[in-house]
């Protein structure tokens, strides 16, 4: 029997690095569900704008926290107004549990050049058309010509689950296009999920994007 894992999990320290670091022996599981907190709140607040991924960085003072998106400009506003309403949220966030909790919040807001090279941007724009009710074939479709366009790109798959175009029974199926090393530890893969939230029920939408190995 096949054991499932996370893309991204099994490929940390080969690949790809950790999301959260910093000091966390003190109070791990306390600053684990705080990082969980803070990125359950900042994706649902900008889920609109298109947000790749979160990282999180840790001192004993501080809380370095490093937003990616497509359009960085929607997140900072007129003369960074944006910004320090954000930081304020985050502050009130994080203060909630605590009132005297001292710790500073650093925000940065990075763009990512390329929303088709980047998986989890990928599921979100195919999420935001299935709502629209688009036909998922259609939509898969030119997400798969989008991205595998990229000259980086050496294969991509895109799985659909749910009750696709409102039919009663819920399956599974999946697109793809050029080489996938899945099992292979060093494969650089770019993985995103999405869930389109229909009016018919939920998709889950997950993307494989292979960009070749690394040595």
């Amino acid at each position: 029997m096949t054991h499932k894992v996370h893309p991204k999990a099994l490929r940390i320290g080969v690949t790809k690095d950790w999301a959260s670091k910093g000091f966390y022996e003190k109070d791990f599981s306390t600053f684990l569900k705080e990082d969980y907190e803070i990125r359950s709140f900042l994706m649902e607040l900008l889920r609109e704008i298109g947000i790749e991924r979160i990282e999180i960085e840790r001192s004993s003072e501080e809380i370095g926290i490093i937003i990616y998106s497509a359009r960085p400009g929607l997140i900072i506003g007129r003369g960074g107004e944006g910004v320090k309403k954000l930081k304020e949220k985050i502050e009130k966030k994080i203060r909630a549990g605590s009132k005297d909790d001292k710790r500073k919040v650093r925000l940065e807001i990075k763009e990512v050049k390329d929303p088709w090279l980047s998986a989890s941007l990928a599921a979100q724009d195919i999420a935001r058309q299935l709502e629209k009710r688009i036909p998922y074939r259609k939509v898969v479709k030119q997400a798969l010509y989008k991205i595998a366009m990229h000259k980086e790109v050496k294969g991509v798959r895109i799985q659909v689950s749910g009750r696709l175009n409102g039919i009663e029974i819920a399956r599974s199926e999946h697109f793809q296009q050029g080489q996938l090393k899945r099992e292979t530890i060093r494969a650089d893969f770019d993985y995103g999920f999405e869930m389109a939230r229909c009016s018919y029920g939920a998709i889950g939408i997950k993307v494989f994007i292979y960009k070749g190995e690394k040595f």
